[in-house]
């Protein structure tokens, strides 16, 4: 199956959580914090949403920090995505 998004919506695959701090301490599942870094997938085509034009700006592949209670999250065969509103993405890592 695959994923295609409406309007302004954006489907992301979240970046794998740190398992260990930057001095080495393994972090147990619980004590891992959601990580706010995600891939985009697939991007929806834009047009004009509550009555304003809106223009994607962001590409599938490109890397980018997203709001940290934004979204919903969707699991189809086993993966896990979130759906998010262009306004919900912070900025591009590049």
């Amino acid at each position: 199956m695959k994923l295609v998004p409406l309007g302004d919506k954006i489907v992301l695959k979240q970046c794998e959580a740190e398992e260990t701090t930057k001095s080495g301490i393994v972090l147990p599942g619980q004590a891992q914090e959601k990580p706010q870094q995600a891939e985009v997938i697939a991007v929806g085509p834009g047009g004009v949403v509550d009555g304003k034009e809106v223009t994607m700006l962001v590409h599938v592949g490109d890397k980018v920090i997203y709001s940290k209670y934004a979204g919903s999250n969707v699991e189809l065969d086993g993966e896990e995505f979130i759906i998010v509103k262009q306004n919900d993405i912070l900025a591009v890592v590049q």
